[in-house]
């Protein structure tokens, strides 16, 4: 019976590892669209655009040197290694921030390898937004590896959500979305990641599209196994294992919708805010984590 439960996990994972990175983006740009009264494109679409991206050929940067053509595939690389952490938990999570970071370090390098003004802004601009991301990111992990659980009573559960109410919060200024960027705009100079990849074109828009939806994948289901992994809402055993695991897909689905909606009706905010909200962000995690210590 234990080996069929590690052979249904084994092959869930896989399933989850191939499907998601593929439907995640889909699902955030198809809720966003209806949440502001639009049709929207196919879940699917995603796929069929960085099928048809990785067909052409790049046109690159003349003033650009052979690292423009090798950073987009060291973006992959380290989404890909950070998206297979997260699902089958080969490594520990302490590894995420190196990978995180070896991913910021290719796109900034790309972003600044064609010498555009605007890809030195979107590279500073990202690089504002992971120095204020990180430390709070590294609370997330330091508590996905503690074995603390969060006690069902009514001041436990509030305490576990607002804690995974403000890892959401540092997520969304890790992907830059709002209220940190608006990808949705058309306006350059309010750009963080779109302004990095104005100059990529072909099988590098390709690769880096594919690098940024596993970067998303990795992220929200990282924030789904730390809600699921430390509360007692399983039982404690093999198959509690296999729930735990069986919860990651609707869960990183939900999470997907969710971020979809908080898209369409937010808005980006100016960026001496950033900074004060992040440090609030960090102290207020860091007064949680606490908190869920001694209770």
């Amino acid at each position: 019976m234990i080996q069929i439960s590690s052979e249904i996990i084994l092959f869930y994972q896989i399933l989850c590892f191939i499907i998601l990175p593929f439907i995640l983006g889909g699902i955030v740009r198809k809720v966003r669209a209806r949440a502001q009264g639009r049709k929207g494109p196919k879940i699917v679409q995603l796929f069929y655009e960085i099928k048809k991206f990785l067909q052409k050929e790049p046109i690159d940067n003349p003033a650009s040197s052979v690292f423009a053509e090798i950073s987009p595939m060291v973006a992959v690389y380290s989404g890909l290694i950070l998206w297979s952490i997260v699902i089958f938990e080969w490594a520990p999570f302490v590894m995420i921030p190196f990978f995180l970071a070896l991913y910021r370090f290719a796109i900034v390098s790309f972003a600044m390898e064609g010498g555009t003004s605007f890809g030195g802004l979107g590279s500073g601009r990202e690089i504002l937004l992971s120095v204020m991301a990180e430390p709070t990111i590294i609370l997330m992990i330091l508590a996905a590896q503690s074995h603390i659980e969060i006690s069902m009573t009514p001041a436990g559960a509030f305490i576990g959500i607002l804690f995974l109410a403000l890892s959401f919060i540092a997520i969304l200024a890790e992907l830059a979305k709002p209220p940190f960027d608006d990808p949705r705009t058309h306006l350059e100079l309010t750009m963080v990641h779109e302004a990095m990849l104005l100059e990529a074109s072909g099988r590098t828009m390709g690769y880096l599209e594919l690098a940024s939806q596993l970067k998303l994948s990795a992220l929200l289901a990282f924030l789904i196994k730390l809600a699921v992994e430390h509360s007692k809402l399983f039982p404690i055993g093999e198959f509690g294992n296999l729930y735990r695991e069986l919860a990651v897909l609707p869960g990183v689905i939900l999470l997907a919708i969710l971020l979809g909606y908080w898209e369409a009706n937010s808005v980006r905010r100016k960026w001496s805010w950033v900074p004060e909200f992040m440090g609030l962000s960090f102290l207020a995690i860091l007064i949680l984590g606490t908190l869920v210590k001694l209770s």
